[in-house]
């Protein structure tokens, strides 16, 4: 049980819970970008205005609609990719995201195997090299192919070569806060598509490819069939993708999982806590365990993952809070060392990428 976290753990802990997200990140922003790619196969003959309304909003879902129009006029096919997946004034690209976990993996290289580290160099130079733009030139899929399988290979390898300690905890804490913030990002893509009150009724030939896309795009098809048979419907997609307690992107399993891997850290058993993370992440797993999808759609699924995305925000800052900030001396040397780390991950990128 982890009473008082020494500083130097502190800094280890931040470093891993980190890497985790933005490797989590990247394959996330990879497979959004990958499905709405391959969807225009099927939605041809797009004017220039629906061509926008099919790409903004995938810009609205990630959180950065406001820094893409300052660095693009119009959400087109090759802004939209060019600034998910290259560009490194979103730190939030694939490409950003995974320069900012090899660097959070440097600096706890002792923390983690060489097997692991390996792996996350090779893909840190398949994107920082003209590698990357070449695969991505011949065929975009094949290079969201190797980010993904990239990605789920350091989850394995973090499963089959990392010793389950504080450490271990805090990566499993940072990989299902991201996958949950994702999977509800995913799923607001297309949010907008719904009635104002209760779920649709019928459902056009576009809307159930949208909606099959967004299945596709958390690895979800397979387990929908499994569950619902053939015939796609937005009220079965987003029963799936938040309350399924057994698939391991829906939103209630990830909060299940960052629950547990908290207390874990701490050593207080379910039920009770002894810190805010705890005491939000227990209230959002009962939530959850409690919610209806009849609820949901009553409410407005927009509004609804937008309070999910906050809450998942919330017990982030808490765990930040309960974990890291508690060595620093007050608060203006807390955000001075904030900026520092900042502006020199942001620095690396930058040098690496040009």
């Amino acid at each position: 049980m982890l009473d008082v976290f020494p500083s130097m753990l502190s800094r280890v802990a931040n470093s891993l819970y980190w890497m985790s997200r933005h490797i989590e990140r990247a394959e996330n922003i990879a497979r959004i970008v990958d499905v709405n790619l391959q969807l225009l196969l099927d939605l041809r003959n797009l004017d220039e205005e629906r061509m926008a309304q099919h790409w903004l909003p995938i810009v609205q879902a990630t959180g950065d609609e406001k820094q893409f129009f300052q660095l693009h006029k119009k959400a087109t096919g090759h802004s939209v990719t060019e600034f998910l997946v290259f560009q490194t004034e979103n730190l939030n690209s694939i490409v950003s995201s995974i320069c900012q976990a090899r660097e959070n993996a440097r600096m706890i290289r002792d923390q983690i195997t060489i097997e692991f580290w390996e792996e996350l160099n090779r893909l840190y130079w398949f994107v920082h090299t003209t590698q990357g733009r070449q695969v991505w030139n011949e065929s975009p899929s094949e290079f969201f192919q190797q980010i993904k399988n990239s990605s789920l290979q350091l989850i394995g390898l973090g499963y089959a070569t990392l010793i389950r300690n504080e450490g271990w905890w805090f990566v499993q804490t940072g990989k299902f806060l991201e996958r949950a913030d994702k999977t509800s990002r995913i799923l607001d893509v297309r949010s907008g598509t719904l009635p104002e009150k209760g779920a649709p009724e019928t459902t056009s030939q576009p809307e159930i490819l949208e909606w099959s896309a967004i299945l596709h795009s958390c690895s979800a098809w397979d387990a929908y069939k499994t569950l619902y048979g053939m015939e796609v419907h937005p009220r079965g997609v987003v029963e799936l993708l938040l309350f399924n307690d057994d698939f391991p992107r829906s939103a209630r399993f990830c909060v299940n999982q960052l629950n547990y891997a908290l207390r874990r850290i701490s050593g207080v058993a379910d039920g009770r806590f002894c810190n805010n993370a705890e005491k939000l992440a227990g209230r959002l797993v009962a939530e959850l365990q409690f919610g209806t999808i009849d609820e949901i759609f009553d409410q407005d699924l927009h509004l609804y993952l937008d309070q999910f995305q906050f809450k998942l925000n919330d017990i982030g800052m808490a765990l930040f809070d309960a974990y890291i900030s508690q060595q620093f001396n007050n608060l203006e040397d807390e955000i001075m060392v904030q900026q520092e780390e900042q502006q020199q991950q942001s620095q690396i990128i930058r040098e690496t990428i040009l």
